[in-house]
């Protein structure tokens, strides 16, 4: 690979970090290549980008994009490029864990901030953004629909004054 292929390669993988909200390091040593196009096939159906790419060029595209030192790459490294942090932390973990722990997690950045690998299981550990907009909605719903249940009950008591009164009235 010349210069210029290399420049290139820094320049894609720059323009991807700039565009991402999570990046995660992970070790892929230990995975034959069935397992590997498992993973990468997983991840591009929750709509995040896998990157094998030399740790030197992959540290010169971290330290364009983010400013920061990608001291984390050393030895075998694959990127996860993602939009949604939690899903891409999902996916890795759900895999490592069917897969004896590989391809470990060796940290990453979210949202521009160095993070560590205990950190990416933290946040694997979360619940999906739509699993917590329906939590919320269903915490939102909960004192309306007992504040229309209470009126209701308000109503039918109400209502059964008024036809006591009715019969008391017609029987006297």
């Amino acid at each position: 690979m010349n210069r210029t292929e290399k420049q290139q390669l820094v320049t894609e993988l720059t323009t991807k970090l700039k565009g991402a909200k999570s990046v995660y390091y992970t070790d892929f040593s230990g995975l034959n290549v069935k397992r590997m196009t498992d993973l990468r096939r997983r991840l591009r159906k929750a709509g995040v980008e896998y990157v094998v790419i030399k740790n030197t060029l992959a540290a010169r595209a971290v330290a364009a994009s983010t400013g920061l030192d990608a001291e984390r790459l050393k030895g075998p490294t694959g990127v996860v490029i993602g939009k949604d942090p939690v899903t891409a932390a999902k996916v890795i973990s759900d895999f490592a864990r069917e897969n004896d722990k590989k391809p470990g997690v060796k940290g990453g950045l979210l949202e521009g901030k160095a993070i560590t690998a205990e950190q990416v299981t933290k946040l694997a550990a979360m619940p999906s953004r739509e699993q917590m907009l329906a939590e919320l909605g269903a915490g939102l719903q909960s004192p309306m629909a007992a504040f229309v249940g209470a009126l209701n009950g308000m109503m039918y008591m109400f209502v059964g004054a008024l036809e006591a009164l009715r019969t008391q009235r017609e029987g006297a």
